[in-house]
């Protein structure tokens, strides 16, 4: 990624940061019936991430997580299922993520290459791909363990 690119991101997480007092995003690990999930790659920060998004103001966390996973990936899911809420200090000490599991939905056709999304596609747990990062990784493993989510991402 340029870097360009990455000051821009960066500029606009202390944006955030500075008007907003919490922020709340969210994120699924959604698994499909060979048991693979969705990872995604955007074209504004590098390595393979779940997929997700912010909480706009008035919606709900669960009401986030289908919409963009619906945006991101043409997936119609039901009966998302909280894994956690997570603090993520790598952005801001007031950051959090909600993780949801997702085992029942319909997938569309996603419109991608896009200007958020350059990839996306399903991987089995043994074969993620090169860039996965720690945190899809961590969050992953807990899920397939059975483990709570942790108080931190």
């Amino acid at each position: 990624m340029p870097a360009s690119r990455r000051l821009l991101v960066r500029i606009l997480h202390l944006w955030g940061r500075w008007t907003r007092g919490v922020t709340l995003g969210v994120r699924a690990v959604v698994i499909d019936a060979d048991g693979a999930v969705l990872l995604l790659r955007h074209t504004y920060v590098p390595g393979w991430h779940l997929p997700g998004g912010a909480v706009d103001p008035g919606e709900t966390a669960e009401a986030a997580i289908l919409r963009e996973l619906q945006e991101e990936a043409a997936i119609l899911a039901t009966a998302p299922r909280l894994h956690g809420l997570l603090l993520n200090l790598n952005l801001a000490a007031r950051d959090h993520v909600a993780v949801y599991v997702v085992e029942q939905f319909e997938q569309g056709q996603p419109q991608v290459p896009n200007r958020e999304i350059a990839e996306i596609g399903f991987f089995p747990a043994s074969g993620l791909p090169p860039g996965t990062t720690p945190a899809t990784r961590r969050r992953l493993a807990e899920v397939r363990e059975g483990l709570p989510a942790p108080a931190h991402w």
